[in-house]
């Protein structure tokens, strides 16, 4: 039985969505112990290693060497590649720090605080359905911000830092990985600066001698882009609507890890705002099915 474009899209969504989710976490926790900045920075460096060779077997340099002639796409993936690292510094400072339920908070409703912004910048219209998931979403963080105890800050600064580098990736419209690599380019100065001063300062846990956890370490690349490139794969194949129901995945194997596996605690503040985020998302969720 031959298997549909549709159908692998939904199978390779969903197995970014879950990798990222479940092995992303369970992996970025366990070496969180080398310290947040040693984390990213290798994070970066291997990524951009990976990058570097797939473009190359991909035969994408002509695409990389017409972006970077155009100074409206070189600007905008400048700024964005300051979004990416202080998503990516906030996210390991989260699991490193039993945070890791706020920062599925942030991922909950990120997709919804991305239609808002669209709405804003790009002038894309909303429904009803859509207005009510963002009221929902406002009222949610708005009852955590008046619980002073329970705000989820990571949770709020990564939503607003990827709906921020989605919208203007979105504006320009640049193969996803091509886009990654001149972003990781932008920021290896900053990467090469942070690594001289963790090495200077004798907190660097990257150590040639002791292979295991060189490699270890290095596995953060293939950690970064496995799940990326199967989630790209997938909105190519099944539309950006079914792989936006799937991307859920993600934040309720964040929430299930920190919760039973991580043992994170869960104030009742923090139980009732997720409560009215999963009725948005809910409420998201049927919006996209019903118009895939």
């Amino acid at each position: 039985m031959k298997i549909s474009n549709f159908t692998k899209g939904i199978i390779s969504s969903s197995s970014g969505s879950f990798f990222w989710g479940f092995f992303g976490t369970i992996y970025f926790q366990y070496i969180s112990f080398i310290g947040v900045y040693e984390v990213v920075v290798h994070r970066s460096i291997w990524t951009l290693f990976i990058l570097i060779i797939t473009t190359t077997f991909f035969k994408k340099w002509k695409i990389l060497k017409k972006i970077i002639t155009d100074k409206k796409k070189l600007l905008i993936l400048f700024i964005t590649s300051f979004l990416i690292l202080s998503n990516w510094t906030l996210w390991i400072y989260a699991v490193s720090n039993n945070k890791i339920i706020d920062a599925s908070f942030g991922y909950f409703i990120f997709p919804i605080l991305s239609v808002f912004l669209g709405f804003l910048f790009l002038k894309e219209k909303l429904n009803r359905e859509r207005i009510i998931s963002i009221v929902l979403v406002i009222i949610s963080s708005s009852y955590l911000l008046l619980n002073i105890n329970s705000i989820p800050w990571a949770g709020f600064g990564m939503a607003f830092f990827w709906s921020s580098y989605n919208l203007l990736r979105k504006k320009i419209q640049v193969d996803t990985d091509v886009g990654l690599l001149i972003e990781s380019l932008f920021i290896l100065p900053i990467i090469i600066v942070a690594l001289y001063f963790i090495i200077n300062t004798n907190n660097n846990d990257f150590d040639l001698t002791n292979i295991n956890l060189a490699l270890l370490i290095i596995l953060a690349g293939p950690m970064t882009l496995i799940p990326l490139f199967l989630y790209v794969k997938g909105v190519e194949l099944s539309g950006l609507g079914a792989s936006g129901m799937i991307f859920f995945i993600t934040p309720t194997s964040q929430f299930l890890l920190g919760y039973f596996y991580f043992g994170e605690p869960f104030s009742n503040q923090k139980f009732i705002s997720f409560i009215i985020i999963w009725i948005a998302v809910f409420i998201y969720l049927k919006d996209l099915y019903e118009k895939n």
